[in-house]
């Protein structure tokens, strides 16, 4: 876990979860929803953690299982043609949650190419989005 400055001065840790695999129907090719296919997904969440920090409190902070499901229901349940919208839905998710002030959602599609995997990152700013 890192943690910034912003010009503000408020502080921002920053929680990750790397390596989320979720299954999905996603693809600008029509043959690529038909099937569920492997989408990899890493997210990076910026949030004040001071509270947390002092008081050891799990209610004080971001729950990685309840993010991780929230992730994996996304990918499962939605159908995008572009990785672009699977990743913007995955950062607004995110910061439906009023403590978050930043999100990072980066999704790769690992078994679209041979020798290479195409991925799309998405960053989300509390107060830019609607």
């Amino acid at each position: 876990m890192a943690s910034r400055r912003l010009e503000h001065g408020m502080r921002h840790d920053r929680i990750a979860l790397h390596g989320i695999r979720a299954y999905g129907r996603h693809g600008a090719n029509a043959g690529e929803r038909t099937a569920a296919q492997a989408l990899d997904v890493d997210v990076e969440v910026e949030m004040d953690l001071g509270s947390a920090r002092a008081s050891d409190a799990l209610a004080e902070t971001l729950d990685y299982a309840g993010l991780h499901e929230r992730v994996v229901a996304i990918v499962r349940d939605r159908s995008y043609a572009l990785l672009e919208r699977l990743a913007d839905e995955i950062a607004n998710a995110i910061l439906a949650d009023s403590r978050v002030a930043a999100a990072t959602v980066t999704v790769a599609k690992p078994a679209l190419l041979s020798g290479a995997t195409p991925s799309v990152t998405v960053r989300a700013e509390r107060g830019e989005r609607s």
